[in-house]
């Protein structure tokens, strides 16, 4: 039995050099799993086969050849991990090699957002009228039949309804805004002179959509009263307001018109910024341009809101916000600012 057992621990010292020897030039984790299948597979590996000369051998030796085997599968399983290791780095330093990011590269350039057209005349406009005292203030979009028209000074039988079509909410009584004008109702009710305010905000009428028209539209109203104003100071104002936002240049004349709540009334020209006053399409060869409309507000206007008009005057004045960027930016569209057509938007 003494033969069988030299035999043994023999053929295990000849397998640990052979596999050490093959074990070294893997350079692929495939051949590392043939490898490992070879000498250490639980089924049929050299290592395991070699166990099958165990019963053979006599109770001593058997604790000698089991602490041999164990010995020379310690080294070998030490090795392959050794060997898997340095593989798996290995493969991982030729992946970051032939993944890797050239920080020095410059960045993507990412679109970078801007404000809406309208919005941005809004902004402009405002920014205006600050610097001449008027503080913005926002009102409801749906609104009551008193402060949209009666307040105003257009009872339900003034032909100044027929002016413009309405959306109704409840018929009579509640409505979709046609102006921005209630908020000179709302807010005299809510302060005492003087008052000078703004109000932007969107306004409805049941008309016909087209180039110049339509049925949601952006106004922006004024409203300023004191002791002691006048059209002068109306007139003071709205010329400041057009140089400023179309050119120092511009030329503004006023236009006797109507309006239900101001008396007296005036539409407001620009010298037409297209072809400076000499007559073209856009001006209908008349040299000049609306831009707004205004007034001295009436009087029984300042009554409903319990203002004494021997005391105190006031002038108003509304524009399209709409017409002040097509204006402003030569749009002879309308709808392209409601249209989120891109194409259009980036060029703002």
């Amino acid at each position: 039995m003494t033969g069988q057992l030299d035999d043994l621990l023999a053929r295990l010292d000849a397998l640990l050099v052979r596999a050490i020897a093959e074990l070294e030039p893997i350079d692929t984790l495939a051949a590392l799993d043939e490898w490992d299948t070879r000498y250490l597979g639980r089924n049929k590996g050299e290592l395991k086969n070699l166990s099958s000369v165990m019963p053979k051998l006599t109770k001593e030796e058997r604790p000698v050849a089991g602490q041999r085997m164990n010995a020379v599968k310690a080294e070998l399983d030490q090795r392959l991990t050794e060997k898997r290791d340095l593989l798996h780095q290995r493969e991982l330093m030729q992946t970051l090699e032939q993944e890797r990011i050239d920080v020095t590269l410059p960045g993507s350039t990412l679109p970078i957002g801007h404000m809406h057209p309208l919005s941005q005349v809004i902004q402009d406009v405002a920014h205006i009228f600050a610097n001449m005292g008027f503080q913005v203030v926002q009102g409801p979009e749906v609104e009551t039949d008193y402060y949209n028209f009666q307040a105003l000074n257009v009872p339900e039988d003034h032909p100044a309804r027929d002016m413009q079509d309405t959306f109704w909410v409840v018929p009579g009584e509640i409505l979709l805004r046609t102006q921005t004008s209630p908020m000179q109702i709302r807010t005299m009710e809510q302060m005492r002179p003087p008052v000078r305010v703004i109000v932007p905000g969107k306004v409805y009428r049941y008309e016909a959509v087209d180039a110049s028209h339509e049925a949601m539209f952006h106004q922006i109203e004024g409203l300023l009263v004191d002791e002691y104003c006048t059209m002068s100071d109306l007139k003071g104002v709205l010329e400041r307001f057009a140089r400023e936002m179309f050119g120092e240049g511009r030329q503004v004349r006023f236009r006797g018109s109507y309006f239900p709540f101001t008396e007296p009334s005036a539409e407001v020209d620009i010298d037409c910024p297209f072809c400076d006053g000499k007559g073209c399409r856009a001006c209908k060869y008349t040299g000049w341009i609306e831009i707004l409309g205004s007034g001295m507000v009436d009087p029984r206007v300042l009554r409903q809101v319990g203002y004494d008009p021997e005391k105190y005057r006031g002038f108003a004045f509304g524009m399209g916000v709409e017409r002040i960027a097509m204006l402003k930016y030569d749009v002879n569209e309308i709808r392209l600012f409601s249209g989120n057509d891109l194409r259009f938007l980036r060029q703002f």
